[in-house]
């Protein structure tokens, strides 16, 4: 009885773990389908990312043909630079974009009060593989999903359920679920 146990509680263990190491591959194929179907081929853009230009962990510089484009990902929000766990995002959104080949695919979806681009941004990988930056960031705890910004975007529920696997972890951000958010920070600043 005592062997039951222990079996059962691995067995959840497990599945959990199983779930989690492949939720960034279902998520990205849930993401592309929808976009694919929402907005088609026709606003697929591609760019390289200018050198250097990653200054956050929501936004960065890209260029095709002389064009520079500023981008903010759309209902992703993380930490400023001076805020705990800034430099962290920026960071590993830098070693995300590195790990793709030249180009980054922008799905764009509307201009801020910036003037930036709000887009969906994906990187593809070596493998043929691509990684959706939004929800990645989110769920690897770099960033928090921006409810109040993300109306627009094709999958806000992706961000919604990859801050719940963040959150289950206590991936980054989430290991201080009391740390000021980023648009508190913005605002007391």
């Amino acid at each position: 009885m005592v062997k039951i146990w222990k079996r059962r509680g691995f067995i959840p263990a497990v599945i959990v773990m199983g779930l989690v190491t492949i939720s960034p591959k279902l998520f990205t194929k849930q993401i592309n389908a929808a976009i694919d179907s929402a907005t088609g081929s026709q606003n697929t853009e591609w760019y390289q990312v200018v050198e250097g230009s990653i200054y956050d962990g929501d936004t960065l510089r890209v260029e095709r043909g002389g064009e520079e484009l500023k981008i903010r990902f759309c209902g992703v929000d993380s930490p400023e630079i001076e805020q705990p766990g800034g430099i962290e995002a920026r960071d590993h959104l830098r070693s995300l974009v590195a790990q793709g080949d030249d180009f980054i695919r922008v799905v764009p979806i509307e201009k801020d009060q910036y003037k930036r681009a709000v887009a969906d941004l994906f990187i593809v990988k070596s493998d043929g593989s691509e990684v959706h930056l939004n929800s990645q960031m989110v769920m690897d705890g770099h960033a928090y999903h921006y409810e109040r910004y993300s109306g627009n975007c094709p999958q806000p529920e992706v961000l919604v359920m990859a801050e719940n696997i963040a959150k289950e972890q206590s991936a980054g951000v989430w290991s201080n679920p009391d740390a000021e958010k980023p648009w508190d920070y913005r605002k007391r600043n």
